[in-house]
């Protein structure tokens, strides 16, 4: 899955165009090296996106298309 899309069907940040510009600023980090929009998202991948002065790092825990908004939590693990 592209990751400004697991980004939003996760609900680590709301708006799919935010998460599109958040990598293209270089805020956006898969296994420790500045990802594009459209990098893949796999099972075990370690995310951190930097927001201002605060850095949320998790780990891809399920990668699926559609998924309710009370399960979403269910996708990452914050490390």
């Amino acid at each position: 899955m592209r990751l400004d899309k697991y980004l939003k069907v996760s609900r680590l940040i709301k708006r799919r165009t935010v998460a599109n510009e958040a990598c293209d600023a270089g805020r956006v980090l898969i296994n420790d090296k500045v990802a594009k929009a459209s990098a893949d998202v796999k099972v075990g991948d370690v995310i951190t996106i930097s927001f201002g002065n605060k850095d949320v790092k998790v780990e891809v825990l399920a990668v699926q298309d559609v998924i309710r908004k009370e399960e979403a939590k269910e996708m990452y693990k914050y490390l």
